[in-house]
């Protein structure tokens, strides 16, 4: 959610700003701007609303002079997206670029206003570069007069400053936002996400909470909240450049979904190692799930979902009662912990502000903090006792596929794990599970060769304005996700519902303007599946059933959609549902025109509340 550039360069800081700021576009956002100090020492900025073609355009007819810059990618919060709303915010001796929220920005205008401030947008933002000019005018030094306006913000933030007369410095705080330091040869960078810093450096270092820094292009100074020199580590990054490549297909999404095979491929290796015996899952050995009373799962969106899959697999494999909390409603709900319990906390890129906010209330209460995260190096992960990699790899997509897939395998192991400590998993099982697990990457693959099923189904869904999706057992939380993909980036109102549930206000919704998706595969609950849909084509809803061949046999149904999937193990049939879900909500999108990779008003990484 939203993004910051910042460069100390050697070149012209505009062009090389705007490349890096489109390496952020999957966060989200609605309008980007970039401001620069020119050589007689003067801010510069341009801004503009929409995508960053829109800057670029304005940047052919008014350059923008300066190898010292700042730019900004933002997603609304407070004021339209205008161009006055836009960042950076110009205000007197300083310009501000800011990601996150300043809840007490209407009290600063208050005070400001008093003292012949005033405002000129609708932003919490421009009260940052307000108070700093501020201090400026009563005669502190601009890295003093920065520190001073740290101390006068309540809510969370990450911050770039220029100031006027200075193109060898800019100053950086964080506090609730991630943001990083990257390292050049006489150059120095800033960035919200390490991406945003490829490929003009490798070298970073991640700002702590309430760390702030001055940036030279001889290197970075780092404070911490009172004022002590830190040392920060040095991370280096290896990630492939080819994320920010389509590599033929038409969205990131597209790619994404076909990358799965392979990412979870990884992901299920990554955690396999050999035993005496054969191979064995090698996960969380410092947790010995025989001494836990309670598993916490919290997180949020695609994530929530599969954790509630994962509630599933623990209660009936393991045998441990699991508790799922959506984070924004754990971490003021503060609810009692148990000590010997232990908090497992899902997110894709690590940084999601409620289930970070979630993971520091779970501090010193339970047994251990786990996180299950795609970025090893982010916040949740950093203030984790143990980080399980989901192996993913970079998702540039909003609307996540792949990390969904992925977190459902490390949950899964983490499961069978549990079950192995509670004595409720046999060494044949175990040995028959890990093949499972090991085949299924192909099954996956297999299926994406074979899509056009899906692509005549969700041609007639792009018409609808309201689609149903039901599930029983595992498919429940299946359901739920299909239905938030689909509203993501189609924009069809959608909704998810437990089969059993159907008959408890739902079904006054079936008509037969009224599509319903139903994913059943042929398990034990298959026939209690079957009896839901009678009753919804009984009142001459249009069904599309996912299930595999026995099932669609079984089903006996005339003129009715289906999707057929290969027969798995009732046990990992979530991952492999996942896909048609996915695509059923691709292609929805595909046919109605919508943005795919960057649907409106969302944003990839959401770093407030």
């Amino acid at each position: 959610m939203c993004g910051i550039i910042g460069i100390l360069g050697k070149h012209e800081a505009a062009p090389i700003l705007v490349e890096a700021l489109k390496r952020l576009e999957y966060r989200g956002y609605d309008s980007s701007g970039i401001a620069a100090v020119k050589s007689d020492g003067s801010i510069d900025r341009r801004r503009a609303v929409g995508k960053l073609a829109e800057l670029q355009d304005k940047l052919v007819f008014e350059p923008l002079e300066g190898k010292a810059g700042i730019g900004h990618t933002r997603w609304a919060t407070h004021g339209e997206p205008t161009e006055k709303n836009a960042h950076p915010h110009s205000v007197g001796h300083v310009s501000v670029v800011h990601n996150g929220i300043i809840e007490n920005f209407i009290d600063l205008r208050q005070e400001l206003s008093m003292d012949g401030y005033k405002s000129r947008t609708d932003t919490d933002t421009e009260t940052i570069a307000m108070v700093c000019s501020k201090f400026i005018d009563e005669g502190y030094e601009p890295i003093d007069a920065a520190r001073k306006t740290l101390s006068k913000l309540n809510g969370s933030y990450a911050i770039a400053m220029l100031f006027e007369g200075h193109e060898n410095f800019i100053f950086a705080a964080r506090s609730g936002s991630p943001l990083a330091v990257g390292y050049g040869k006489n150059e120095m960078y800033l960035g919200s996400d390490a991406l945003a810093l490829m490929p003009l450096t490798n070298k970073i270092s991640y700002l702590e909470e309430e760390d702030h820094a001055v940036l030279t292009r001889e290197g970075v100074k780092i404070y911490d909240q009172k004022g002590n020199f830190v040392s920060r580590s040095v991370t280096y990054l290896n990630q492939s450049i080819n994320a920010h490549d389509k590599l033929g297909f038409n969205h990131f999404m597209e790619k994404e979904i076909h990358e799965q095979p392979k990412a979870l491929e990884k992901a299920i290796k990554s955690y396999l190692c050999d035993g005496e015996t054969g191979q064995k899952i090698n996960i969380l050995e410092e947790v010995n799930f025989q001494n836990i009373s309670k598993v916490i799962l919290v997180a949020c969106g695609t994530a929530y979902y599969a954790c509630h899959v994962a509630k599933y697999w623990i209660e009936k494999i393991a045998k441990i009662q699991v508790e799922i909390d959506i984070a924004s409603e754990f971490r003021y709900r503060k609810p009692p912990l148990a000590r010997d319990s232990v908090a497992i906390f899902v997110s894709q890129s690590g940084e999601t502000a409620d289930t970070l906010a979630a993971l520091r209330y779970c501090h010193g209460k339970v047994l251990k903090i786990i996180s299950i995260v795609n970025v090893t190096t982010s916040s949740i992960a950093r203030e984790s006792d143990q980080i399980l990699e989901i192996h993913a790899g970079p998702e540039i997509g909003v609307a996540s596929t792949k990390a969904f897939t992925c977190q459902l395998a490390v949950l899964l192991l983490v499961t069978i794990k549990a079950a192995c400590d509670k004595s409720e998993y046999s060494e044949k099982r175990l040995k028959a599970t890990i093949n499972e697990l090991k085949n299924l990457p192909s099954s996956l693959g297999r299926y994406l060769e074979n899509i056009n099923s899906i692509k005549d189904v969700a041609y007639k869904l792009s018409t609808a304005d309201d689609i149903l999706f039901l599930g029983r057992g595992l498919m429940y939380p299946l359901a739920l996700e299909g239905a938030l993909k689909l509203k993501e980036i189609s924009y069809i109102h959608a909704e998810g519902y437990a089969s059993g549930e159907l008959k408890h206000g739902p079904i006054a919704l079936i008509d037969d303007t009224v599509p319903v998706i139903i994913l059943a595969p042929s398990d034990e609950l298959y026939e209690k599946s079957m009896s839901n849909m009678q009753e919804v084509i009984a009142r001459k809803a249009n069904v599309i059933l996912v299930s595999d061949k026995d099932g669609i046999q079984s089903a006996g149904l005339n003129g009715q959609d289906t999707i057929e999937m290969p027969c798995i193990d009732p046990l990992l049939t979530p991952l492999l549902y996942a896909l048609p879900v996915q695509l059923i909500a691709y292609f929805t999108a595909v046919y109605k025109g919508t943005d795919v990779d960057q649907p409106r008003n969302l944003a990839k990484s959401v770093t407030v509340e």
